[in-house]
């Protein structure tokens, strides 16, 4: 298995619910981490459980759907790190209701944050991982982008689309030896679950926690460099 021990990470939403389980399970293997966000002090709070496990964590502010301000804090993150070797697209939204319901803004700010925003910081950390001609992409999608359901359409159409381009991409940059993974979750109970009302926190037995998912990343992380995790659904065995 791979060693992680001083590689640098760079999570889109990494202050809670996935992203920050992902990032304390980074850190306690030894990766550098940095993590983005939109609330300051919540990333400020995140940072500072993160240098705990002695490595190197800091933040940056931004809107993933804001491709100027992708850039400056994606700049500004290899500025400060001097390269990058891991990224985690995980920064998502969501929000249910038929297609005739919910309105156009809503609709189109799905899409914007999940699909393009993914689409901007790929585009922005991409040409370091090319130059090195080695790195990790992990793609965060859902079982929502497998199969639809109603309520779902805005989402749904979210997810489908980050699968088709992480699979694109995947086959671009696999023979510059980055490995791209998309991997498609069931209900977590995350901060964006609870909040919605579709997960609770209380049956730790039987609902996915944050930790699962992290663990899942780490483990497609060590694999060796031969190996490649192209994709993953991970499941509750107590549905």
């Amino acid at each position: 298995m791979e060693n992680l021990k001083n590689r640098k990470a760079i999570i889109t939403g990494g202050s809670r619910g996935l992203g920050k389980a992902t990032a304390i399970a980074f850190a306690k293997e030894g990766i550098d981490v940095a993590i983005t966000g939109r609330n300051e002090a919540v990333l400020q709070a995140t940072v500072a459980e993160l240098s705990a496990y002695g490595v190197k964590a800091i933040y940056a502010v931004f809107d993933v759907g804001n491709y100027e301000e992708v850039k400056a804090g994606i700049k500004t993150i290899i500025d400060t790190f001097g390269s990058v070797d891991i990224l985690v697209n995980n920064a998502g939204i969501a929000a249910f209701g038929t297609l005739e319901e919910m309105p156009v803004s809503q609709w189109t700010q799905i899409i914007q944050t999940n699909l393009l925003g993914m689409y901007y910081v790929t585009k922005e950390v991409l040409p370091h991982l090319l130059t090195q001609k080695s790195g990790d992409i992990i793609n965060v999608a859902s079982t929502a982008g497998l199969t639809g359901n109603a309520s779902t359409s805005a989402y749904s159409a979210s997810k489908f689309a980050v699968i088709g381009m992480s699979e694109s991409l995947m086959k671009e940059v696999r023979k510059q030896n980055i490995r791209v993974t998309t991997l498609t979750p069931s209900t977590i109970a995350s901060d964006m679950s609870v909040e919605l009302g579709i997960a609770s926190r209380d049956s730790e037995d039987s609902v996915l926690q944050p930790e699962d998912f992290a663990e899942l990343i780490v483990v497609g992380l060590k694999l060796p460099k031969r190996a490649m995790l192209k994709s993953a659904s991970l499941w509750s065995t107590n549905p």
